[in-house]
């Protein structure tokens, strides 16, 4: 008797025929909801995607802790110590201690520099396709679907291998381009012509920064050229525009919570919150993406064409976004 009712037990039917479906609209209480229940997989996935990230960290350490040289911050550094040297000047001498700053500049060696550029162009070169594969857990994660984070990852990169490549290219290059024209236009922002450079400068790049976020799903779920990539995400930067904020202001807060954490951290002497986001920020951020970001195309490029299932669309077949979020 005992032994039935085990069997009963552990042979039970759990089908509740009469259950209500779960509603998974993409609200912001689902999102909670969902993040809990992918939690595992997330912080797994980051093991894989933070390749992109520790080869430049890396490159930065080695730059930044060899030997270095003190050099002047200020070119009027040479003609006022010359002139104070000459004609020992109380005004040179003055105007030195203003404009007299030393800085240490690192030293690069042959040795350091081949490895900072190895380090670097691995990255470079397998930019597109380490977040080709990231953006297809990402979305299997989001969606619901089953995800085999290892077999997927490669699956990604093997299915857009070419476009993959060329847009990691291109996507690499454009944000090192924003990166340096940002740092080179702050300092200088004090003035209108370079403040008004600066401020485009920092549009431009929130502007490709939820662009990106666009491209990346709708390269690896439609056959698209990178012209109509870059066309379409553009399109959904001004359609989605609630759900686009929300991402943003998601990516501050969570931005800003880890670094009031380090911070707070090293003020009390306790250095291991700086290597916690290695566990987990990448993902995160790219979940929260993903979450705002796959609704939008949802909506324009698979609801008018799904027949119950989502399936791959050329660009003929694809349909043009109307106005409306």
């Amino acid at each position: 008797m005992a032994n039935e009712t085990n069997k009963r037990w552990f042979f039970r039917n759990t089908d509740r025929p009469d259950a209500q479906a779960e509603d998974t609209t993409p609200t912001f209480r689902y999102f909670f909801k969902l993040l809990w229940r992918k939690v595992g997989k997330l912080l797994s996935l980051n093991l894989l995607m933070v390749i992109q990230v520790i080869p430049l960290v890396a490159a930065a350490l080695i730059y930044i802790m060899g030997p270095t040289t003190p050099t002047a911050q200020s070119p009027l550094y040479a003609p006022l110590i010359g002139t104070q040297i000459a004609g020992n000047s109380p005004v040179a001498g003055l105007l030195l201690n203003h404009f007299g700053e030393q800085l240490d500049v690192p030293v690069l060696t042959t040795g350091r520099l081949v490895a900072i550029v190895i380090l670097v162009g691995f990255t470079v070169l397998t930019w597109g396709w380490q977040n080709v594969g990231g953006t297809y857990n990402l979305r299997s994660l989001v969606r619901g679907d089953s995800c085999f984070l290892l077999s997927d990852y490669f699956y990604a990169i093997k299915r857009n291998l070419k476009q993959g490549f060329f847009f990691g290219l291109i996507d690499a290059f454009l944000i090192f381009l924003i990166v340096f024209d940002i740092l080179y236009f702050y300092p200088l922002s004090y003035e209108f012509g370079y403040g008004v450079m600066y401020a485009i400068t920092v549009f431009l790049g929130i502007l490709y920064l939820v662009m990106r976020f666009y491209i990346y799903p709708m390269l690896i779920t439609f056959d698209l050229s990178i012209k109509k990539l870059f066309k379409n995400a553009l399109l959904f930067t001004m359609l989605g525009i609630k759900r686009n904020l929300a991402m943003l202001l998601g990516f501050v807060i969570l931005i800003a919570a880890n670094i009031a954490m380090i911070v707070g951290g090293l003020s009390v002497g306790f250095s291991v919150p700086l290597i916690l986001p290695f566990f987990y920020l990448i993902t995160l951020l790219g979940f929260i993406a993903m979450y705002c970001v796959w609704p939008n195309i949802k909506r324009y490029m698979i609801d008018p064409y799904d027949d119950g299932k989502d399936e791959e669309m050329t660009e003929e077949q694809l349909p043009t976004p109307e106005a409306g979020d």
